[in-house]
């Protein structure tokens, strides 16, 4: 974001440069590639997958997801024991290292969507806001494939 005169003067005047970071884009720089959800069961939750590449010099760190179509919505992992029964757990943040790459997929990471307005239906697509730890949010839209869909490819 760019500033304008007026907006530097004033901050200057009131000594809030030491306060605000300049109104610069503090962007994670993280890109987004192969979002994807699978069409969900009636109120049931869903699921959304992406792949995440941090393409800046800093770390970035997902904090969290937000989406009009849920009630709430977070991060998860999946987890299987050695008795190969699985479990699923809310994980608080996603840290990326400077160039780190990483895929939230079925079986591992993932967002949830809980409290559903409406099922996702094949077809259709539901957009989900990724939150940053630096205070950005970026949305992402993510077509929504058939139920048994293991991949973005379907």
């Amino acid at each position: 974001m760019a500033l304008d005169m007026k907006t530097v003067l004033i901050a200057s005047v009131l000594g809030l440069f030491s306060v605000l970071p300049l109104m610069a884009e503090q962007a994670s720089q993280v890109t987004v590639t192969e979002p994807w959800a699978r069409a969900s069961i009636g109120s049931r939750p869903a699921a959304v997958y992406l792949a995440l590449t941090n393409t800046s010099q800093a770390p970035a760190t997902l904090t969290g997801l937000k989406a009009d179509a849920a009630g709430h919505a977070s991060i998860h992992r999946t987890s299987t024991d050695a008795n190969g029964v699985s479990s699923m757990a809310p994980v608080g943040e996603i840290i990326l290292a400077p160039g780190e790459s990483i895929k939230l997929e079925p079986g591992g990471l993932h967002g949830m969507l809980m409290q559903m307005n409406a099922p996702l239906k094949k077809g259709t697509s539901v957009d989900v806001t990724l939150v940053f730890s630096d205070g950005t949010e970026q949305p992402v839209e993510f077509p929504v494939l058939g139920i048994a869909a293991k991949g973005p490819e379907g």
